[in-house]
């Protein structure tokens, strides 16, 4: 006998990282309440960091095109935002009970219980969105004179907000079916989804903006059409993978019926998830007023700042999200120890990361500011923003994980009432008596932010260690 049969060859650490990659990509049928801990995070947050990072490049790409039409263009896509930014607090809001719930299910082993919250929340996403279309197709031009839009945004942009509120549906639904897909631990399909939307949408954004050819130039107008065609499509695939039956879930044709009791459900867990969109909305508006009455240098400089941190803070998201998505699923599998013991592992490779981009805040925030800005002053307050935050960003991950820990448990009204104290009660009434009553100006501003946020995380923290999390119902 040939002695090399009995021989096992080791898989080099190397493959294992291509194959967890791949799979990770690809999407895996892993039972994520019983695999290797670490393995479970790999494959979920991979296609969540991935997949925030795609939103990012596509809130770029559509912006870079309709700056070429000039401010007026800029502005209608600013003012519409605002109406859009309190659908997105809906809609992310809901998510966050949408992805809970699912994960409880599929964590149960109820994968037919999954199905069927998977529909009422389709059929709430389509139910919230219709008041929204309504305002859009009809009161477009009187919506943007509400906001102070100038002549030629009204006369000309209105076509735009027509689009992106009439049409708003779609973002709904991307939303709710892409937390369906992540709570039942398909985040590889979420990804998947949003690249083909946001390819979709660079693509017919130069197209359908400037006109090609046969294809008329429709201006800012053909940026909405451009993203409500590609997330549309987005849809379709969406809806497609989900009654053809991803790796973890599937929906049937019998199982399209309302249930009122999944829908009780579903809105009773949504209203704290709401909470919290609604209040960090708020809050940066808050901010933003208080930043306004110390110059338009100060408001520049915070944006720019803003804009770097939202997208550096995107595998920290992925992480936390993955938390979520891990916590309830094992709440679901009556395993809670195996739960908080994910939320500790995700916690401290979230408090790494944020170590390693402070230390490039504090070193380098000058030079990231400059990336943006020519400005010396624009830089100066910006790069103050970065390196104050740099000293929160130990504990600011602690926070990210230990909210979608108890949002994951399904506990989205303990995170609203946090948000609530430190971000209503302390942070806003800070900010304005350091920056105004004591003039400290932008700085006030920012060392408010340093020091409610440093309290939030670490107050967040010690409620979750608490426990209380692990038995809560949904």
């Amino acid at each position: 006998m040939d002695s090399s049969q009995d021989i096992t060859v080791p898989k080099t650490p190397r493959k294992n990282i291509w194959r967890a990659l791949r799979d990770a990509i690809r999407g895996t049928e892993a039972d994520y309440t019983k695999i290797d801990l670490k393995k479970a995070i790999f494959l979920l947050a991979v296609p969540m960091i991935l997949e925030l990072v795609m939103e990012s490049t596509f809130a770029v790409a559509d912006i870079y095109f309709v700056g070429q039409l000039g401010a007026p263009a800029v502005a209608t896509v600013g003012l519409t935002e605002t109406y859009l930014f309190l659908l997105y607090s809906i809609g992310m809001g809901f998510a966050m009970a949408v992805t809970a719930i699912i994960a409880r299910r599929v964590g149960e082993q109820k994968k037919e219980e999954a199905a069927i919250s998977a529909i009422q929340a389709i059929f709430m996403a389509i139910l919230i969105s219709l008041p929204f279309s309504i305002a859009g197709i009809f009161y477009s031009q009187d919506l943007l004179r509400i906001m102070g839009a100038e002549p030629w945004v009204i006369e000309n942009g209105y076509g735009y907000t027509q689009w992106m509120l009439g049409a708003n549906m779609v973002i709904m639904l991307l939303f709710i079916i892409n937390a369906i897909f992540r709570g039942a631990g398909d985040a590889s399909i979420a990804m998947w989804v949003l690249l083909i939307a946001n390819s979709l949408n660079i693509v017919l954004d130069p197209l359908l903006i400037f006109g090609w050819g046969p294809v008329p130039a429709f201006g800012v107008e053909g940026a909405a059409i451009a993203t409500t065609t590609g997330r549309g499509i987005a849809v379709i695939v969406q809806l497609w993978l989900l009654f053809k039956g991803g790796k973890h879930i599937r929906v049937t044709l019998p199982q399209i019926r309302w249930n009122s009791a999944v829908v009780r459900n579903l809105v009773k867990t949504s209203l704290g998830g709401i909470g919290q969109m609604i209040i960090a909305m708020s809050c940066w508006i808050f901010l933003m007023r208080i930043l306004a009455d110390i110059g338009s240098e100060a408001v520049a400089g915070s944006v720019i700042a803003m804009r770097i941190m939202l997208f550096t803070l995107m595998p920290a998201w992925g992480l936390s999200n993955a938390a979520a998505t891990l916590v309830g699923q094992n709440l679901g599998a009556n395993n809670p120890d195996r739960a908080e013991a994910a939320v500790w592992k995700i916690g401290w490779y979230t408090m790494g990361f944020l170590v390693a981009v402070a230390v490039v805040y504090f070193l380098q925030h000058d030079y990231l500011m400059s990336l943006f800005s020519s400005d010396p002053e624009v830089i100066a307050i910006g790069g103050e923003w970065l390196k104050i935050v740099s000293y929160s960003y130990f504990v600011y991950g602690w926070w990210m994980v230990s909210v979608q820990a108890f949002n994951g448990a399904g506990d989205t009204r303990t995170p609203t009432l946090i948000n609530l104290v430190f971000f209503w009660l302390i942070q806003i009434p800070l900010a304005y008596f350091l920056a105004i009553q004591l003039d400290w100006e932008q700085s006030g501003v920012f060392w408010a932010i340093f020091l409610s946020e440093t309290l939030v995380g670490l107050f967040t923290l010690w409620l979750f260690t608490r426990g209380k999390w692990k038995t809560f119902q949904v």
